[in-house]
């Protein structure tokens, strides 16, 4: 999977500047679910850093150093390194975003349990996904981009299952994005809650005992 992205790492930064309603759609959408107090920050999976740079997130890893090379341009402090073995102390950031990256891992279940230890008693994760089970998650799969050819798709009911068994609860929904990206002209409404929009964030908290 870092092959794809170290190859086509321009094509990828590219996308967002083509599909500009869509990518300020889905900002939105994960703005509504940052804590409001920010404190230390990271993202898992930062690749051009597109999301962490307009969101103010200091720190971020990915496996691409080509994508890596333009996030650092972008003012990200950043590392090559996986989700599953992230190079950071224990309790070590107040919040983690991983926008769009489940879907490319090797081992969900395995970042999210790093995601846990690097964050602070109390911390938030923030996840944005595609659907798997919205017109947009079927749009995808059916499409077979370079990109998503490989992915890894999740419902929503499966990813707050993954959240739980690592160990997350408080669990909040945020959802945008209503037309395919070709037809998108205008930045969508975010609106709590899942199942209607084809991007959507979930947020949940490392429990503070």
């Amino acid at each position: 999977m870092k092959s794809i992205f170290d190859k086509n790492y321009k094509r990828y930064d590219a996308w967002y500047d083509k599909n500009r309603f869509v990518y300020l759609s889905e900002l939105d959408a994960l703005k509504k679910a940052m804590p409001k107090k920010k404190g230390r920050g990271l993202e898992i999976g930062v690749g051009t850093g597109r999301f962490a740079s307009k969101l103010k997130i200091s720190y971020g890893i990915d496996p691409s150093a080509n994508m890596l090379k333009i996030a650092a341009k972008r003012g990200i402090n950043v590392q090559v390194a996986t989700g599953e073995k992230l190079p950071f102390k224990d309790s070590a950031f107040d919040y983690v975003l991983i926008a769009i990256t489940l879907c490319f891992v090797e081992n969900p279940r395995r970042v999210l349990k790093e995601t846990k230890r690097v964050l602070r008693k109390g911390g938030k994760v923030i996840i944005g996904i595609v659907d798997r089970d919205s017109f947009l998650g079927k749009y995808y799969r059916k499409k077979k981009s370079v990109f998503y050819k490989q992915a890894k798709f999740f419902g929503i009911e499966e990813l707050t299952s993954l959240l739980r068994d690592a160990g997350f609860r408080d669990f909040s929904y945020y959802q945008t994005l209503y037309d395919l990206p070709e037809k998108t002209d205008s930045v969508q409404k975010v609106k709590k809650g899942f199942g209607e929009g084809g991007f959507v964030v979930v947020k949940a908290c490392r429990p503070k005992s």
